[in-house]
């Protein structure tokens, strides 16, 4: 997979232009990334996918994000398919992957819609925001509150009952809502879900005892943070080889008395931005490496494992964003036109940024832990 996407990469960097303007990646291209097994990477084997190791997924991820923002985000909108796909009800995963294992999932994880409970399943209905990769899904799923007489019934710690549902593509509508700053081509528009009684199989709970065996699909939330982690440092170090690519043409800035690469001005910032760049690289390597141990153990599916998580990914969501914000400072004023690969770069690890999984409210509950731990 490794090789095709490195055959793949000048035409994905050619094209960046076309995706944002499209908001969406192209089907063409879509299809290559298929018939290179991009949405069978955490399918189980037993219906024909890859299974791969986690890490070994990141590391395709990783790749397909140091070359395009957007790509890179599809890349984990697919692995995430498969994760969820995984813990639903098994009659449903097979329905889902009866006609193989290449098939695009995505969805959104707000509980924006309801799933009043029915006598032959459950009545649905929701609008979600953000569902990335809607464009070429074959399946949708949303997030739920589950109610009875139209008020919502309890669940854990009195929050609130959640559950899952996954329909095939042709029950949903498609909002046109994906106007964005950054990740243009990740088509994440609105997607709604006109009321309609969904049959009991496709509704489910994510945090289930395992349905299927193998450490990858122990648990799905504790793998989230870390997925959102290869973005951030996936485009970092993609906006450090736009600079250095920038500096290798021999650009010499506006009273400047040598070329940028010669400066020793810019040799110092570069020497401090890589020193972040692999800072930020050993941390997310480390946080993967954990969670792949406890995965084999048969302990992954730990709170205090989505805490350390989720710290990982709000620091290295920071951290990146400052990396590709020191490459822009450097690069000068020609980074500023849309035509410049870095300054999409800026954009779009800063919309990333705001995703949920990399908020920095969530140190409040690493804080919470540490205290914990040190009493």
């Amino acid at each position: 997979m490794l090789a095709a996407i490195r055959e793949l990469a000048p035409e994905i960097t050619a094209r960046a232009a076309e995706f944002e303007a499209a908001r969406r990646i192209p089907p063409d291209l879509v299809e290559r990334l298929r018939s290179i097994g991009l949405f069978r990477m955490f399918v189980a084997q037993s219906q024909g996918g890859l299974e791969f190791d986690f890490p070994a997924g990141l590391e395709v991820m990783k790749a397909l994000t140091r070359l395009d923002g957007s790509v890179g985000w599809t890349s984990i909108v697919a692995g995430v398919g498969g994760l969820f796909a995984a813990a639903s009800r098994p009659e449903l995963y097979q329905r889902i992957y009866r006609d193989g294992p290449d098939v695009a999932i995505c969805g959104s994880s707000q509980p924006a819609g309801t799933a009043e409970r029915v006598a032959d399943g459950y009545r649905v209905k929701g609008r979600w925001p953000f569902a990335s990769s809607c464009m070429h899904a074959d399946w949708m799923g949303g997030f739920c509150i589950v109610t009875e007489n139209g008020k919502p019934v309890p669940g854990p710690q009195g929050k609130p009952l959640v559950r899952a549902v996954m329909l095939p593509v042709r029950d949903w509508d498609i909002e046109d809502t994906w106007h964005a700053a950054g990740l243009k081509g990740t088509g994440s528009h609105h997607i709604t879900l006109r009321e309609r009684v969904v049959p009991e199989a496709y509704v489910f709970d994510i945090d289930v005892a395992p349905r299927l065996s193998g450490p990858l699909y122990q648990a799905v939330r504790q793998w989230l943070p870390l997925l959102h982690g290869v973005f951030s440092v996936g485009m970092a170090a993609g906006a450090v080889d736009e600079l250095l690519a920038l500096a290798h043409t021999g650009r010499q800035q506006l009273y400047a008395t040598v070329p940028m690469r010669e400066s020793e001005i810019f040799q110092y910032e570069l020497g401090r931005i890589t020193a972040d760049l692999r800072a930020a690289q050993a941390f997310h390597e480390v946080q993967v490496a954990g969670h792949w141990r406890r995965a084999l153990a048969g302990t992954l599916k730990d709170e205090d494992l989505m805490v350390e998580g989720s710290r990982s990914s709000a620091w290295l969501a920071t951290t990146c964003a400052g990396i590709a914000d020191a490459c822009f400072a450097l690069a000068g004023s020609s980074v500023v036109y849309d035509s410049s690969p870095l300054q999409r770069r800026l954009r779009d690890v800063r919309v990333g940024a705001q995703h949920a999984h990399a908020q920095q409210r969530l140190y409040v509950d690493v804080g919470k832990l540490a205290l914990r731990r040190s009493a």
